[in-house]
């Protein structure tokens, strides 16, 4: 009988880790090709936003931590996070990672993510992280609380 998974995106966490079915020099070459900005639940999302007739910027790279939305009217950054690279509930899976390479990159991109959201908020921006099973899973959502925060007065 199969356990039933009680997850968002229907993951299996109570797997075990096995061993990588790839050699180091492939798997390099794979992971290489894994860029930070224009990926797909970005650009889905981006698009729908763009439906909605909200005016914003993307990837603006003289903010820190390179906002991948931002409205700076409003001043507003709006972050999309990678439930992978960015540890959404790591501590579920961090069991199946291969080895502490990537453990302590996932931890350190959390940590510095913090210190990004703090810096921003301290200097007068209003910070907004949606991760990417909440735009997978109901994207209508995560444009109301964008619109909601944009709505409010500073």
């Amino acid at each position: 009988m199969r356990r039933k998974i009680n997850n968002k995106l229907g993951r299996n966490f109570q797997r075990q880790r096995t061993a990588d079915k790839l050699p180091k020099e492939k798997r390099s070459v794979l992971m290489s090709k894994i860029r930070s900005k224009n990926t797909q639940f970005e650009n889905d999302f981006i698009k729908k936003l763009r439906k909605v007739s909200l005016k914003f910027k993307t990837h603006v790279n003289t903010i820190k931590g390179k906002p991948d939305i931002v409205f700076t009217k409003q001043k507003v950054c709006v972050f999309l996070d990678s439930d992978f690279w960015h540890g959404w509930q790591l501590p579920r899976w961090r069991h199946l990672l291969k080895n502490d390479f990537w453990t302590s990159k996932i931890e350190n991109n959390r940590k510095r993510d913090v210190r990004t959201t703090r810096h921003l908020r301290r200097i007068g921006w209003r910070v907004i992280r949606l991760w990417e099973h909440q735009l997978k899973i109901n994207h209508s959502e995560s444009i109301a609380v964008i619109r909601r925060t944009l709505s409010k007065k500073l």
